[in-house]
């Protein structure tokens, strides 16, 4: 049976704890505030409760997997302690703000022999699953453009005393909003060969040290180009997590909120997805995430660890993930001169 030890206890640590607990054995539970975990820890069977990362691992923790549910901006540090300490990774999004932790992270993890996992949760999306199939299998022939559009709501509250809207510690809505969506993206269409984009905050001035809206356009290396439209503006709820797809042998949309419906379906070998029931978002209280596909997480790293099945969430493609994000966020214009002296740390 695998072992986890879950690091942090918010909103996304609860719902780890629970599927860790559903799917092995939770030993063990981490939190700078200690009264969360140990409320936490009366609904997930009582594991050990620790305040700190190093008393965890200097406890001798018997987890095999250490789980990182902590703000983006600890991700790295944390993960290569974890991994210096002799315990598998299974990282939350995003891996890492920069492309040079990833690698550092990576080659820690190498290093000592232990493997390090980053969630992917849209992958096991039903419709995700079947259009790449599908275009694995070139039913969609040469693909000519692709358009990713992510509306959803994030209004003040929700950055309201918390480590959210940072530029440290959050790092863009790319990274906590929409990374899942930039995973799909490239595992549909592969590596990125130029960027270009407009990056705004039209309706968080004061309240978050990044954009709230971006327009990028992209060329792949494959020679299809393509847009990423999204906002966190959407009035009051989330309303579009999409994805179109335009070949030569077909066009396809993958919509809903999260990637989770099938809008339209055309192919020259005939209407093939049959769609089934949509699965559910994560919900946090008085907003909501991407798919609550963590179930198939933890049973798919079970799964692997027990020689079952192959793993979906490998770490290169996490690395590709942050590397075009980094580079939106590095090749694009913004608006307003204050975000970019913040992300890059320049003098007026």
């Amino acid at each position: 049976m695998t072992r986890f030890a879950v690091i942090g206890c918010g909103r996304i640590g609860q719902r780890h704890a629970a599927e860790a607990r559903n799917a092995g054995e939770l030993v063990a539970l981490c939190d700078t505030d200690h009264d969360k975990a140990e409320r936490l820890a009366l609904t997930v069977g009582q594991p050990a409760v620790f305040n700190s990362l190093a008393s965890l691992l200097a406890a001798g923790c018997s987890a095999d997997v250490m789980v990182i549910c902590t703000p983006n901006g600890l991700h790295a540090e944390q993960s290569i302690a974890c991994l210096n300490a002799g315990f598998h990774v299974l990282c939350e999004k995003p891996m890492a703000l920069h492309l040079a932790d990833c690698e550092a992270m990576a080659a820690v993890a190498a290093r000592n022999g232990k493997q390090l996992f980053v969630v992917k949760q849209n992958r096991f999306n039903p419709v995700v699953i079947a259009a790449k199939d599908l275009l694995d299998k070139y039913a969609f022939g040469d693909i000519y453009s692709v358009q990713l559009n992510c509306f959803w709501n994030r209004d003040a509250d929700y950055y309201a005393g918390s480590w959210r809207g940072t530029m440290d510690m959050d790092g863009g809505t790319l990274f906590t909003q929409f990374s899942h969506f930039i995973d799909i993206l490239y595992w549909f269409m592969g590596d990125v060969k130029s960027i270009k984009g407009i990056l705004s905050n039209h309706a968080h001035k004061g309240v978050i040290e990044f954009e709230d809206t971006g327009m990028v356009v992209l060329e792949f290396q494959n020679g299809a180009t393509g847009t990423i439209n999204y906002t966190v503006n959407a009035h009051k709820k989330n309303m579009e997590g999409s994805l179109v797809l335009f070949g030569s042998k077909g066009t396809i949309k993958i919509g809903g909120e999260y990637l989770n419906r099938i809008e339209y379906s055309e192919l020259d070998i005939g209407l093939v997805i049959h769609e089934s029931a949509p699965s559910q978002a994560n919900h946090y209280g008085s907003y909501t995430g991407s798919m609550s596909n963590h179930d198939k997480v933890y049973r798919n790293l079970v799964n692997y660890f027990e020689g079952k099945e192959s793993l979906n969430m490998n770490m290169a493609d996490s690395m590709k993930t942050v590397g075009i994000i980094e580079r939106i966020y590095m090749e694009s214009d913004y608006s307003q001169p204050e975000i970019r002296r913040k992300r890059f740390q320049t003098a007026d």
